[in-house]
């Protein structure tokens, strides 16, 4: 069998949605968007508040750990990152979950609820101090899963990432852009 032309079993993270999920480059929530003082580290898509979240591809959990709080920034709710080595080889980070359904070590499948979807900004917190994309978010204070795709392990603990924002002027050197990934899934659950 030639292994060059088998295709891993794939799943789109968000089962449910069905409506046009990934952004433009340059739009609210699109990868490497500029906010300015930070770049977007992933893919924003929008669904309702616990929401199941599935695993793309078969992998293991590398990580579960919480992404944002608002011990961190003030205006930030509680939530958690799930980072997954899939068996093809690149790493996926689901953030801004509400909470996950996985543990660090366990094998997982495409198509298994790893977690439901979060919401990442506490609304009576964001005030004037607040960056200009977030003000703008706070009368509509959208859940979302917040999805970064890696060619090797992500960061996660580094001076200029935090909450799925980098904020050094150079991309992370393994950070991919994830939309074309989730676009060719979309595109092939439609067929």
């Amino acid at each position: 069998m030639n292994l060059f032309i088998i295709k891993w079993m794939r799943a789109f993270p968000l089962p449910e949605k069905t409506e046009k999920l990934l952004r433009e480059n340059g739009e609210s929530g699109s990868f490497w968007e500029d906010r300015k003082d930070r770049h977007h580290c992933g893919i924003d898509l929008y669904a309702p508040e616990d929401e199941p979240v599935i695993a793309i591809e078969d992998g293991e959990v590398i990580d579960v750990d919480i992404m944002t709080s608002p011990e961190m920034i003030s205006y930030w709710n509680e939530t958690y990152h799930i980072i997954i080595r899939n068996h093809s080889g690149l790493f996926c980070k689901y953030g801004e979950l509400g909470s996950p359904n996985v543990k660090t070590g366990d094998t997982v499948e495409a198509g298994q609820v790893i977690g439901h979807v979060g919401t990442v900004l506490n609304n009576k917190k964001i005030d004037g101090n607040a960056p200009e994309y977030i003000q703008k978010l706070k009368d509509n204070n959208p859940s979302m899963l917040h999805f970064e795709l890696w060619e090797g392990e992500p960061v996660v603990e580094d001076r200029n990432y935090l909450g799925g924002n980098w904020f050094g002027e150079v991309r992370p050197e393994k950070l991919l852009d994830p939309t074309e990934y989730l676009r060719d899934i979309q595109s092939s659950k439609n067929k």
